[in-house]
């Protein structure tokens, strides 16, 4: 045990040595001596006669108070997210977050099936809703709105959901567009007198 820790004294010494005859730059990291890790290491050599010879240390005792280790820049806090209003006046205002999101899923929901009935049945919109279309579109309603609802009412915004190409922005143009297609739809039917195809 002596022998290996003497050894080990010697292989430090002999490093130590060979770093303060030859350029840093030149020697791999794992050899450079480095004095900030270990404040209290001292370097001990033997004489020619084998007997421990001390030798001042270049290293300085350290002083009282412990040195102070940079204090890392702490990362800002992200950024909070508005506190969405769940009360039924705040959801359902004229600029709330209900109205015109329910209404353009309804348009885009109507408009689709409009057109694909009238493509397979060849009814205009007026005869789909006389022949029995009333309760699907009403059903329809009741199921897309309570599902647009529940999440307002939860207080989780419809733009903390957008991703990609998916967004509240790109829903609320596509409904816009599904509005004014389902009352083009209508209007161009009732002037032709028939099925728009």
């Amino acid at each position: 045990m002596a022998a290996s820790a003497t050894m080990h004294s010697i292989f430090l010494a002999n490093s130590v040595v060979y770093a303060a005859g030859k350029n840093r730059s030149s020697l791999p990291v794992q050899f450079a001596p480095t004095l900030r890790r270990y404040p209290n290491m001292r370097i001990r050599s033997m004489a020619e006669n084998g007997l421990p010879e001390e030798k001042p240390s270049t290293v300085s005792e350290p002083s009282k108070v412990p040195p102070q280790a940079p204090t890392p820049t702490p990362f800002p806090p992200p950024p909070r997210t508005p506190k969405v209003s769940t009360k039924f006046g705040d959801v359902f205002a004229f600029s709330g977050p209900a109205p015109e999101r329910i209404n353009g899923r309804l348009a885009m929901v109507g408009f689709v099936s409009a057109l694909a009935v009238e493509l397979l049945k060849g009814q205009d919109v007026f005869s789909q809703i006389s022949d029995g279309g009333v309760s699907l579109f009403l059903g329809t309603s009741i199921l897309l709105s309570v599902a647009s609802l529940i999440p307002l009412f939860q207080g989780v915004s419809v733009e903390s959901k957008s991703k990609g190409l998916m967004t509240s922005d790109a829903e609320l143009w596509n409904g816009r567009l599904a509005m004014l297609g389902l009352v083009a739809l209508a209007f161009t039917e009732y002037v032709k007198g028939g099925t728009l195809i």
